[in-house]
């Protein structure tokens, strides 16, 4: 039996383009339903989703420098804006680059400038698959890292500051140990990297707790289960507080230096921490697991993720799942299709053969797309 697509709290009403990639303007106004969007490879189907991806708090899914999104021999400038409906009524968001900007791209809500990226969180939970991270239990640990505080931004929009606040101060930590600056003003750096560290560590041991505890108690309904752990950081034993463990990195720093300064670099740290993923179902390593397994069992993670985002935020997580139906047999498509009818979301989906989505019938719009040309079917 089908399972009822349930009504999205909060989803694109209304979507702009301008100078965005292969755009030079695109236009679309989506009811509640999944959108899919069909059409040749190269044609733009994924930088439209990446052009969403910038309405929430971090960098997008490509993680591209934003100057660099511009279409070919424009202005140098571009522009993507959207109209999110909510429980509470209609919000317009943009962002954008000015053409020859040097300060970052502008973020606004209704109109206003944001404080900050991180408030985009406050109105849309973004959540995104595409195929450059299907190798992602296998490859280096700084791609496991950067997914996984993907996952902890969806709940906690805060932490890509805190990440990004971090990095800068391990920068400047860095260049001094380099220049064998004051030892007094690498002591307050490594204060400042603590705070942010420890800020880090229990958002994404909390993250790991409530994840955990949802796919125990509820599985991936119909895709392999998965079991998180936080790897990568031996030297730091566990600790109940944040003041303890901001008190244990500066110490660990401090007898670092030397060390560190040959390295070159800041040799451990929340940067260095890893995500040990396990299929629970087999009792297996991740990495380890087949390519079809791997691929399911991140789908699995994703859907569970966004079961808890919903859970926790009263938000319906938007989700972005490019190329998501060809890699995946015709039972994981129906179980698919059924978790995102029953999860109350808008997804937007991307194909380059429109029958894998055809089971979806009403409940998703057809766009096709043709050389950055937007056609509904």
């Amino acid at each position: 039996m089908a399972v009822p697509r349930q009504p999205p709290s909060h989803y694109l009403s209304r979507l702009r383009l301008s100078n965005f990639r292969n755009y030079a303007s695109a236009a679309l106004d989506p009811d509640d339903r999944h959108v899919v969007l069909t059409g040749p490879n190269g044609a733009g189907k994924t930088n439209l989703l990446e052009a969403i991806s910038l309405l929430g708090a971090g960098r997008g899914l490509r993680r591209a420098n934003f100057e660099t999104l511009a279409l070919h021999n424009g202005t140098g400038g571009w522009a993507v804006a959207a109209s999110v409906e909510t429980q509470y009524g209609t919000v317009d968001l943009g962002t954008g680059l000015d053409a020859g900007a040097i300060t970052g791209r502008r973020v606004k809500i209704n109109g206003a400038p944001a404080r900050s990226v991180d408030q985009l969180g406050e109105y849309l939970r973004i959540l995104w698959l595409t195929p450059a991270q299907d190798g992602l239990f296998t490859g280096p640990a700084a791609d496991r890292r950067r997914f996984f505080d993907r996952l902890v931004l969806a709940l906690i929009p805060g932490h890509g500051a805190e990440v990004a606040q971090f990095e800068k101060a391990m920068r400047q930590r860095n260049k001094l140990l380099d220049e064998y600056g004051d030892a007094s003003w690498a002591s307050a750096i490594e204060a400042q990297m603590a705070a942010h560290a420890a800020a880090m560590h229990f958002a994404r041991l909390d993250t790991i707790a409530h994840l955990n505890d949802l796919l125990r108690l509820e599985g991936s309904l119909g895709f392999p289960s998965a079991h998180l752990e936080l790897v990568g950081q031996e030297e730091m034993p566990p600790f109940q507080t944040s003041t303890e463990l901001e008190e244990a990195y500066i110490q660990l720093w401090r007898q670092r230096r030397q060390l560190d300064r040959a390295a070159g670099r800041t040799t451990v740290g929340p940067h260095r921490a890893d995500i040990a993923v396990t299929n629970i179902d087999k009792q297996m390593p991740a990495n380890i697991c087949s390519t079809g397994e791997q691929k399911a069992l991140l789908v699995g993670l994703i859907m569970a993720h966004a079961r808890l985002v919903k859970q926790m935020t009263f938000i319906s997580p938007l989700l972005l799942l490019d190329e998501i139906a060809a890699h995946l047999d015709a039972n994981r498509r129906a179980s698919l299709f059924e978790l995102l009818n029953a999860l109350g979301t808008q997804c937007w989906m991307t194909g380059t053969d429109q029958i894998l989505f055809d089971s979806l019938g009403a409940d998703a719009q057809f766009i096709s797309v043709q050389d950055a040309l937007l056609t509904p079917l």
